[in-house]
């Protein structure tokens, strides 16, 4: 279980680095590394302070509270 987490920790970082590594380009000033570092950094962190404050409830982390923590929820068109 902790191996897929971790996995998941991973993949969080990756998808979230990969999605501004173009734009960063883009923007002046901001080398796309460090765009992405922060990116994934920022994402992984999130992760992480759901997992915290699920822990932190009752001492463990359900199933259900581990696949929350890991959503990613996709705007549809139309949807606010």
């Amino acid at each position: 279980m902790i191996g897929s987490i971790v996995l998941r920790i991973l993949a969080t970082f990756t998808y979230s680095a990969m999605a501004v590594i173009g734009s960063a380009s883009l923007i002046g000033g901001i080398e796309p590394w460090k765009a992405a570092l922060l990116s994934g950094v920022a994402s992984t962190v999130s992760v992480l302070e759901k997992l915290a404050r699920a822990y932190a409830d009752d001492g463990k982390i359900t199933t259900e509270e581990l696949q929350a923590a890991f959503a990613v929820k996709a705007k549809e068109a139309g949807d606010e």
